[in-house]
């Protein structure tokens, strides 16, 4: 694959961020962290891309530069939406009382579920969704149980930790799925299609009352930026099948995988990761799993027998396929499907608990 140009990672960064700031709210909190975070991720991506490709240097960035740029756009996204006060959820009253949530306003509105009106605080919390379960909200600061009375606003503690692990984890293995034409583009744009829906009925005051989830205000918004995201995704797949005429590299993966990741945290669907996110899961695992068991046998009966006994033909996973003479277009394929089912599974988990 010689000669064919890289680095189009530049064209899916320009057709989000070009649509975004025609049609999305650029006064609103979560479009403006997801406008920062596409192009803090993307210009870590293009230095790497670029001392690759005009430097002749194979390695690229250095492997902790690039986590330092990660872990710096995880202390970007925990701090905001921990500490601004655009940020907040609706609960019951009573549960903020209980909770000792911080209140940002009282808000009684029509009930369009059960009729009538209906009291609603809107709060300042550290919550998630947990996807399966009936009782399905998760505070971090159940985690700090030893700090009784401030658990949260202490619960940054654990809860900015957690997003800038989520931000690496998922970056990176996006960037390990960009192996062959079309996977990273097309697995990533039916992520967004699950992630657009997730965006719809959070930011959906009836449907997230309906679905006993998380209302979030404002963040309907990022509805429009899912679909600039799946645009942008399914316009580069376009010139990304096989036969590749552009790779998107550095630039465009880490980048796909810092938003997939951004958009998760903000929707508190954050424990969902793994289940639509399951094709990067899978091919980050295969190589942890390669190197493990490859430095097990290494040990215990010589290197001859370790490189001749490989767990897989090669990591990430889809070379192992390739390895085993299946065509490139066709892994694509099943991967995206087998994509499209996770996708499926995890909008199913708002109604199955």
């Amino acid at each position: 694959k010689k000669g064919t140009p890289t680095m189009g990672g530049i064209i899916i960064i320009a057709c989000i961020l070009i649509p975004s700031l025609l049609f999305c709210k650029l006064n609103n909190v979560y479009v403006i962290l997801m406008l920062i975070s596409t192009i803090w991720m993307g210009a870590i991506g293009f230095l790497d891309d670029y001392i690759k490709v005009f430097k002749k240097d194979k390695e690229g960035l250095k492997g902790r530069f690039k986590v330092i740029g990660q872990i710096g756009l995880g202390i970007i996204i925990g701090t905001v939406l921990f500490f601004n006060k655009n940020v907040v959820v609706r609960v019951e009253p009573e549960i903020a009382k209980q909770n000792k949530y911080e209140v940002v306003k009282t808000v009684t509105e029509l009930d369009e579920i059960k009729g009538g009106v209906k009291t609603w605080a809107y709060v300042k919390a550290p919550l998630t969704n947990v996807p399966f379960m009936k009782g399905n909200e998760l505070n971090y600061g159940y985690f700090l149980p030893f700090i009784k009375e401030n658990a949260n606003n202490w619960a940054w503690i654990i809860f900015i930790p957690f997003v800038i692990l989520i931000v690496i984890s998922v970056s990176n293995a996006a960037n390990m799925t960009d192996g062959i034409d079309g996977l990273a583009a097309g697995t990533s744009a039916v992520i967004g299609g699950a992630l657009g829906i997730f965006a719809y009925v959070s930011g959906n005051s009836v449907f997230s009352q309906y679905l006993n989830i998380l209302y979030i205000p404002d963040s309907g918004e990022l509805f429009i930026f899912t679909a600039c995201f799946i645009g942008a995704c399914i316009g580069f797949l376009w010139y990304n099948t096989f036969p590749a005429q552009v790779f998107m590299g550095d630039t465009g993966s880490l980048t796909l995988g810092a938003l997939i990741a951004a958009i998760a945290i903000i929707l508190r669907k954050e424990l969902l990761i793994p289940v639509f996110c399951g094709i990067f899961v899978v091919e980050n695992l295969s190589v942890v799993l390669q190197v493990m068991v490859f430095k097990y046998r290494k040990r215990k009966y010589g290197l001859e027998y370790a490189q001749q006994n490989r767990l897989f033909k090669m990591a990430p996973l889809h070379h192992h396929y390739q390895k085993s003479n299946i065509h490139e277009s066709k892994i694509v394929m099943r991967f995206i499907i087998v994509g499209i089912v996770l996708a499926v599974i995890s909008v199913v988990t708002l109604k199955i608990r």
